[in-house]
């Protein structure tokens, strides 16, 4: 049966997109997975993949032509198919299957509550099935990290319902229906692809046990068990009693996923612990650092308390093992954990790398900041000097701020730099749009802003896509040098290592400077040797002298 695919949604302001590139033609087989498209957004330029497999029949937008969002984009069905009352403004089965990449939330609800076209005509009247939604353009499967929501439960429409860990971040999901939270279909700390059963919503008393083992997504059923009183007391809920999610008064702790994790497994109450994260987040390093003082006096007394036959126990004597013991930890990968090794593997293995090295005196440029930062309400550091260098040398030198395809090289004349940012799972990288137009107090108040967010997850995913080139610093920690792995599609990515005071040569003399070692990692696909090292040079002269990037 032929399948409408309409212009897909592709991030969360798209409202019309526009076809770069056809890499199919009428007539061409197509396997789920395939390319059919480069789609270009006002964003960014995208591939667009096909969640079906047949022979594309029609295309509805030819390339270089702009479209609104769902749009007839193509037809893919059986070879000769007639496709005569589809063209004609029939329904298609599965028109909704466009995929749905970089949207905010809100939009992605409203599309993916929507189960498949067999289950939605024995929904009984109210009832919603609400799916894993698509959170990121590169998002295949979700994590559920916390449910903010348990079965029976009311829920009203901008309810949180979950918090949902992706590829990129952990992100808040919330309710666009009303009624009451029925089943869950992915318990926490489950993984599930996009798409799958996550919870169905309907009114209060609804037995919905046979939609939720019937429904399936992809082929593979996606549902656990049936939304009955057992469910309520699954071992999920037994697991960590000790954790709480709610203060007394009803009111919600904010914790980030791994928080909770290692308070359950360590016995800590969220309730004990104060937050050092944004709006008193508790995170990681909260929960690790937390002493339990006012735990220790209940112990005191219950140990004196104790018969005294009891605590006169002669204690059992401790094994002497001369070669210590063997202790391992296994610990879950992260979906931000898996998706951070295969990229940089395929990066790595892809892309031939190459590094060059420069070393750049700080002396001036150490004056300089000094000297800025005395302007009231302005903080420039190091690294913002640094991305503002680096984007005046990128519109010096265009081939640097490039990516490879298979058959061309993209050039970028605009300059957005991504900034590596650890965060307590992995390393996010969010993304200065338009770099070369900031001042260098506009780049650092943005950096220090999309830091923050990232180290709390609360970034979006349009803040972390659509880099042309990757600063990544370590100099805070005491690294002097190092080389780091291309963020792709970029073609290459700065290094950037720690001020080191130390003897230099001046004007013939040995006297005390200040220096910074600098490597380039280059694709040498897109960028040539000769390249990289006049882009360094130039890259040298604006840090040197830092009175140049203001001209």
């Amino acid at each position: 049966m032929a399948i409408k695919v309409t212009m897909p949604r592709l991030s969360d302001t798209m409202t019309e997109g526009t076809v770069a590139t056809w890499l199919k033609k009428v007539g061409d087989k197509i396997s789920e997975g395939d390319i059919l498209a480069e789609i270009e957004t006002d964003k960014a330029t995208m591939e667009f993949e096909s969640f079906n497999e047949g022979t594309l029949l029609h295309i509805g937008i030819q390339a270089g032509e702009t479209a609104p969002v769902d749009s007839l984009l193509a037809i893919i069905g059986n070879e000769g198919e007639d496709i005569s009352a589809l063209l004609a403004g029939g329904d298609a089965p599965a028109a909704a299957e466009a995929p749905k990449t970089d949207a905010a939330p809100a939009a992605e609800a409203k599309t993916e509550t929507a189960a498949p076209a067999k289950a939605a005509t024995e929904l009984p009247k109210g009832v919603v099935v609400v799916t894993m939604p698509r959170l990121s353009d590169t998002m295949t499967e979700g994590t559920v990290a916390t449910w903010l929501k348990k079965v029976g439960d009311a829920v009203a429409e901008g309810d949180i319902l979950a918090e949902i860990e992706t590829d990129k971040a952990t992100m808040e999901f919330e309710s666009f229906n009303e009624g009451t939270l029925l089943y869950i279909g992915i318990q926490e700390g489950n993984t599930a692809p996009v798409d799958s059963l996550l919870a169905i919503i309907g009114p209060a008393g609804t037995d919905v046990s046979g939609i939720a083992s019937n429904y399936t997504a992809g082929g593979a059923t996606t549902a656990s068990a049936p939304a009955t009183e057992e469910a309520k007391a699954a071992p999920t809920a037994e697991k960590a009693p000790e954790v709480v999610a709610e203060t007394s008064n009803g009111g919600r702790i904010l914790a980030s996923p791994l928080a909770k994790k290692i308070a359950s497994d360590k016995g800590i109450q969220l309730t004990q612990v104060k937050g050092s994260g944004e709006n008193g987040r508790i995170v990681k390093s909260d929960i690790e650092n937390f002493t339990p003082s006012t735990q220790a006096q209940p112990t005191a007394t219950a140990t004196a308390a104790a018969p005294k036959a009891e605590t006169a126990a002669p204690a059992a004597p401790k094994v002497f093992v001369p070669a210590g013991e063997v202790f391992t930890e296994e610990i879950k990968n992260s979906q931000m954990r898996k998706i951070i090794a295969k990229r940089l593997a395929e990066s790595l293995f892809t892309a031939p790398h190459y590094n060059l090295v420069i070393e750049v005196s700080m002396d001036d440029a150490m004056a300089s900041r000094a000297t800025i930062n005395t302007v009231p309400d302005t903080k420039v550091s190091f690294n913002d000097m640094v991305i503002k260098a680096c984007a005046l040398a990128l519109k010096k030198h265009p081939k640097i701020n490039s990516q490879w395809k298979e058959d061309a090289i993209i050039i970028n004349h605009h300059v957005n730099i991504g900034v590596a940012v650890a965060v307590e799972d992995g390393l996010v990288v969010p993304v200065l749009k338009f770099t070369d137009a900031m001042s260098l107090s506009q780049i650092g108040a943005s950096v220090r802003d999309l830091a923050g967010r990232a180290k709390n997850k609360k970034l979006g995913p349009q803040e972390m896509e659509g880099s042309t080139f990757t600063v990544s610093n370590l100099g805070m920690f005491g690294i002097t040098e190092f080389n780091s792995i291309i963020n792709q599609p970029n073609s290459a990515i700065l290094s950037v290592g720690a001020i080191v005071e130390k003897p230099v040569v001046k004007n013939g003399q040995i006297v005390v400077g200040n220096t910074m070692m600098l490597s380039l990692a280059c694709d040498h696909r897109t960028i040539d040797g000769a390249t990289g090292a006049q882009f360094l040079q130039t890259l040298k002269q604006y840090i040197e002298s830092p009175v140049t990037m203001l001209a």
